[in-house]
């Protein structure tokens, strides 16, 4: 008697993001191998990421170098301008990158600090004079600002604004001393309500060296290498008190701190970890964000060799962070956790992204040896890039039975045009099969312009699926789909897997 066929349906593939973890033939096949310039969209669905729209047209400015930060200031009068830093200057512009950087100040490292604060941008970098800009004088040192010597006190890597001042630390030779301005005076940390406080003596493992700032909830967040140190009533920091202390825990680089309302993320040696206040205990646990690629993410930290560059888009759902030394970004996908804690998390390798920034209006600029661009669109300057998604190894429930695949049916929303190539292989191998078919070039028929006679009604989105006849057998499925993004949005709504079960191997 003939073997009816078997059919595993793969209903939203990668919901749960990548998962490099857990064993490859025992995981939930809501899970992904690989996920590649990918998002979890709105509907739970792996979907290639938007692209990189290049608004600058000259660049002459940065040269062969690529933006390394960017920073968007606005005041109360509406003025706004976009910095950005690179080839050891400070330019300013979107279209065309304009040199701002103050006559005869030296800059040699573009890993600078940038804030508003009180209608004035504020520059920081260790070992360099700090900056100050307001729309009506430009650019200047805080000596030209002040008309007077600036302490090397300030020439600090961190700085923060919060409850009404301006928080810097971390010098060349003083990585204790976190120092305050005077109520609304960014440039005075030596008059008025201005002070400091030495916390040395704090660390709950005897030494460590701060590395980051945050504000959260009336409390002072201090980021060290190897621990956390937080501090309550810091809108009066002359009274404030230690009120926690985390041992083991710290953060590898001030870029990766980000607020996203209700907590604050962070890159610590272990990788992504957030803050998230227990009010009833008033205490303040840790959760491991990254668990699902704990060692390729930590791998990548202990291996770069170059600062990161991080985002929190509200409008996108999601926090990334670049290694622009590896040209990988990591996207964690904040609509909810999993299971274990973890956000889904996919990967954008060979990005050109370098450096993020969110205006005011929710849009996200990236930076990239282009210049500026904005996160929209599905190219990289008109030029196509690769989404891929490979399935964990598939069992249908019994790794010792033989299966002999049939047939696989994608279903793909969108793609207008795109080459898609289905892959699969057997057991664990890398030799993949591959079959490639081509999604009609539609127009999608909406309701009012479209009779509805002659275009289907779709709402705006087009729906291909399409049967692809398979061979060999295995006793582990593996499935992969692969397609250039190249002005079109894709998303893989599910797979259909037929096989025939034969006998216990």
């Amino acid at each position: 008697m003939a073997q009816p066929l078997q059919s595993i349906n793969l209903v939203a593939p990668a919901f749960k993001g990548v998962n490099t973890e857990d064993s490859p033939i025992a995981q939930d096949p809501s899970f992904a191998d690989v996920a590649d310039n990918a998002v979890i969209d709105k509907r739970g669905r792996i979907a290639a990421r938007r692209g990189n729209n290049v608004i600058t047209t000259d660049k002459t400015e940065l040269g062969s170098d690529h933006i390394h930060k960017m920073s968007y200031f606005y005041d109360n009068a509406g003025n706004t301008k976009l910095f950005s830093v690179g080839n050891n200057k400070i330019l300013s512009g979107t279209t065309t990158l304009v040199d701002e950087t103050p006559g005869g100040y030296s800059i040699t490292a573009n890993n600078w600090k940038m804030v508003n604060f009180n209608d004035k941008a504020y520059f920081f970098q260790r070992g360099q004079e700090p900056l100050v800009y307001d729309d009506s004088t430009g650019l200047r040192t805080f000596g030209t600002a002040t008309g007077s010597t600036t302490s090397t006190d300030l020439y600090c890597h961190e700085a923060l604004a919060a409850y009404g001042r301006l928080w810097v630390t971390d010098t060349l030779n003083n990585k204790q001393t976190i120092y305050w301005s005077d109520l609304l005076i960014g440039t005075d940390f030596t008059g008025g309500s201005s002070g400091s406080i030495d916390v040395s003596k704090a660390w709950p493992d005897g030494y460590d060296e701060i590395r980051a700032l945050s504000a959260h909830n009336n409390l002072l967040i201090i980021f060290g290498k190897h621990s956390i140190l937080v501090y309550q009533g810091a809108d009066s920091p002359a009274n404030m008190s230690l009120a926690d202390t985390i041992a083991g825990v710290g953060c590898v680089c001030r870029n990766s701190v980000q607020h996203i309302g209700t907590d604050v993320l962070f890159v610590a040696q272990s990788g992504l970890r957030s803050f998230g206040r227990t009010i009833q205990e008033k205490s303040m646990p840790l959760s491991d964000l990254s668990l699902n690629i704990k060692t390729e993410f930590v791998q990548g930290i202990e291996n770069r060799t170059a600062p990161t560059s991080s985002a929190y888009s509200p409008e996108f759902s999601f926090y990334l962070i670049t290694f622009p030394d590896t040209n990988i970004t990591y996207c964690f996908d904040l609509k909810a956790r999993l299971e274990n804690g973890a956000y889904r998390v996919t990967r954008w390798p060979s990005s050109p992204f370098t450096s993020f920034e969110r205006l005011t209006d929710g849009s996200l600029y990236v930076g990239s040896v282009e210049g500026v661009g904005e996160y929209a669109g599905y190219s990289d300057n008109n030029q196509s890039y690769r989404f891929r998604y490979y399935s964990p190894g598939l069992t249908f429930g019994d790794p010792s039975t033989l299966k002999i695949l049939k047939k696989l049916r994608p279903t793909i929303v969108g793609a207008n045009s795109a080459t898609v190539f289905i892959n699969w292989a057997y057991d664990l191998g890398t030799a993949y099969k591959t079959q490639a078919y081509t999604v009609g070039n539609q127009q999608p028929g909406f309701y009012g312009v479209s009779e509805f006679d002659v275009a289907e009604f779709t709402g705006g989105e087009l729906i291909a699926r399409r049967v692809v006849n398979t061979t060999g057998s295995g006793t582990i499925i593996t499935i992969g789909l692969e397609s250039n993004i190249n002005g079109f949005p894709l998303s893989l709504q599910e797979i259909n897997v037929l096989a025939l079960i034969g006998k216990t191997i």
